[in-house]
């Protein structure tokens, strides 16, 4: 591991903002949160919004500064992009933000049942090989359902054709209740001041050219979901690396 990584790990360390849990501290500690967010956290009642994936955190930290009534945690295991939002919430005396970095397939164990309002999504990879790693799969729907609250809310908003269409069809195929669906949200006239935050690789993806898809759906707690049994093609286009870009000049020589 390169020296500016554990500089930025430890300096993680410090923050009041930030958890950090692999496996094999989770296993050996637990985590007294779970539960407990609203009360001895946030230290208040407002609802938890979810970012999973969410790299260096834009999405939270936009998010956070637009509705400080409500809660906002950013989830990712690469501990070196999501320093860039924790700094910059710390730095910015952030309350109503935090930051988790473990792995999402263990979520269940950091929130407790209906202790989260809502999930964002926000350009994950696609797993066009792997059904079972897709973020919005039928696995992964049915670990949301563990913490969400009754009807939860989850937000996809992707680059990748492949994942649109695979999770259009699973949101069809199960009859979800979707409020928003559209292979291309900024020619659409649906956007608003929640989906005009963009992200630094979103700002780039446009500038290819490429739209940006984004669905809104409810997740019940009884319907049996099913995977869609459909052919897709793959993306034709390679994406950015998420790890050779940067967000916000105002950190860009920590990186």
């Amino acid at each position: 591991m390169g020296k500016n990584k554990l500089k930025k790990f430890g300096e993680m360390e410090t923050f009041f903002n930030v958890f950090q849990y692999p496996y094999s501290r989770l296993k050996a500690e637990g985590f007294a949160l779970r539960g407990k967010w609203n009360s001895e956290f946030f230290k208040n009642d407002n609802p938890i919004v979810l970012e999973l994936g969410c790299g260096k955190g834009e999405y939270a930290v936009g998010l956070a500064k637009k509705y400080p009534d409500r809660n906002f945690i950013g989830v990712d295991i690469k501990g070196a992009r999501m320093w860039t939002g924790a700094r910059q919430s710390v730095d910015e005396g952030m309350t109503n933000v935090a930051f988790l970095r473990t792995n999402i397939e263990l979520i269940n164990e950091f929130f407790a049942p209906n202790e989260v309002a809502e999930i964002w999504i926000t350009f994950p990879d696609p797993q066009m090989k792997k059904v079972n790693k897709r973020l919005t799969s039928v696995r992964f729907q049915n670990l949301y359902r563990q913490i969400l609250r009754p009807d939860g809310i989850i937000h996809l908003k992707t680059d990748s054709p492949f994942l649109y269409t695979y999770t259009h069809e699973m949101v069809r195929l199960n009859r979800l209740a979707t409020d928003v669906d559209t292979d291309d949200l900024y020619h659409s006239g649906l956007a608003d001041d929640i989906l005009e935050i963009r992200t630094f690789y979103e700002r780039q993806w446009l500038a290819r050219g490429l739209t940006i898809k984004y669905i809104k759906w409810h997740l019940d707690a009884e319907t049996t979901l099913v995977e869609p049994d459909i052919e897709i093609e793959h993306d034709t286009y390679r994406s950015f690396s998420r790890g050779t870009l940067e967000t916000d000049k105002k950190y860009q020589n920590d990186i």
